[in-house]
């Protein structure tokens, strides 16, 4: 008996990258993608209709969080295997994305057959790393060469964090988050007392180094 195509999400803001993710799954017959989405509603939405295995995510979403993304996917559907595929491999991406539910996370140098082999080892309950991610991990574990963000920050004032040093307001962060510009601004001063830091190019400046923006 010929097993079933495993149905495969995929979630990404940018068309061409969705297009060409379909076309690396296009040439393989065990994979078929079931739908795509350019946002968390979009992908939450396609989850409520239709019966998905794994759903391909990128941790640069709009308006919803990637993290809230996977949370939210995971309470809908709890047998869904979440494949993070993202260009960031800095420790606090990945920590966070598996704390919230992933069972994978590539960077997006990885295509073809390493793409596929995540896919159905993620589908079948195990868990995936490429070889760039395992070795932040590696670092991590070691002591790092880079503060740890991720044990200082909660997950909040984290995201908060990352929308500031890529510019948004406290107005356009609250729309974003679904929060009231005074709690934006509380979270502000929290992360800079934490950080140590005096102001947002300060900020700025730690997440380029620490490969946080794009």
């Amino acid at each position: 008996m010929i097993p079933k195509p495993l149905r495969v999400l995929v979630v990404d803001d940018h068309p061409i990258v969705r297009d060409g993710l379909k076309q690396v799954f296009a040439r393989n017959s065990r994979i078929v993608v079931e739908g795509e989405a350019g946002n968390g509603p979009e992908a939450l939405d396609i989850l409520r209709r239709k019966k998905i295995d794994v759903m391909l995510l990128d941790v640069n979403m709009p308006g919803m969080s990637w993290l809230d993304i996977i949370r939210d996917a995971r309470r809908r559907r709890p047998g869904l295997a979440v494949l993070i595929l993202s260009m960031h491999n800095e420790q606090e991406y990945i920590t966070r994305s598996f704390k919230a539910g992933a069972a994978g996370y590539l960077t997006k140098e990885s295509i073809g057959d390493e793409l596929v082999r995540a896919v159905e080892k993620v589908a079948k309950g195990g868990k995936y790393v490429s070889t760039p991610v395992a070795e932040k991990l590696a670092d991590y574990v070691e002591g790092g060469r880079v503060p740890k963000t991720a044990e200082i920050l909660s997950e909040r004032e984290f995201q908060v964090m990352l929308l500031l040093v890529r510019g948004r307001k406290p107005s356009e962060i609250a729309r974003e988050l679904f929060l009231s510009v005074n709690t934006v601004n509380t979270y502000k001063a929290r992360i800079f007392k934490k950080m140590n830091m005096t102001g947002v190019p300060e900020l700025v400046r730690y997440a380029v180094k620490a490969g946080l923006l794009d």
